[in-house]
């Protein structure tokens, strides 16, 4: 008969650790594809982004590829994230704050899209994704506070 070392207690809180860790990284994924899409959407089909997605003010391709630099950097952060444990913070908190800012952002504008309607969807969108972004850099946050290999990145 084997006697295990661990306490029931123990095993617990490891297996919590494997499910917040299968989360955080599935969230990353999420995002790095996410991120990575648009960026490619964006500067592959710049005039399409505008009449689908972005329809606010007057259609200027050079901004739109300009803005998809920025999407491409956020999605190659959350992909070194994936496997860098010590990234996953400062990439979930610094996307956050931009997709808070990006919100109020959308706010301010939802009536001046055409049609009114996807304004207003972007807004809740990006509420809706803030939200979830604020979930995972709680996890992040909560998992190397909790790891005894706490390393800056």
């Amino acid at each position: 008969m084997s006697i295990s070392a661990e306490t029931p207690g123990l095993t617990a809180v490891r297996a919590a650790g494997r499910t917040t860790d299968t989360v955080l990284r599935a969230g990353l994924v999420v995002f790095a594809v996410y991120h990575l899409a648009l960026a490619a959407f964006m500067v592959l089909a710049p005039h399409a982004f505008y009449t689908s997605i972005g329809p606010f003010d007057a259609y200027n391709s050079h901004y739109i590829r300009d803005t998809a630099t920025f999407e491409a950097a956020l999605g190659v952060g959350f992909t070194v994230a994936i496997s860098r444990p010590a990234w996953r913070v400062p990439v979930l908190a610094i996307t956050t704050v931009q997709f808070a800012l990006h919100t109020i952002n959308h706010l301010i504008d939802a009536d001046s899209s055409h049609p009114a309607w996807t304004g207003w969807f972007d807004f809740g969108s990006l509420l809706a994704a803030t939200g979830l972004l604020l979930v995972l850099l709680a996890r992040a946050r909560s998992a190397s506070l909790d790891s005894p290999e706490r390393s800056t990145p």
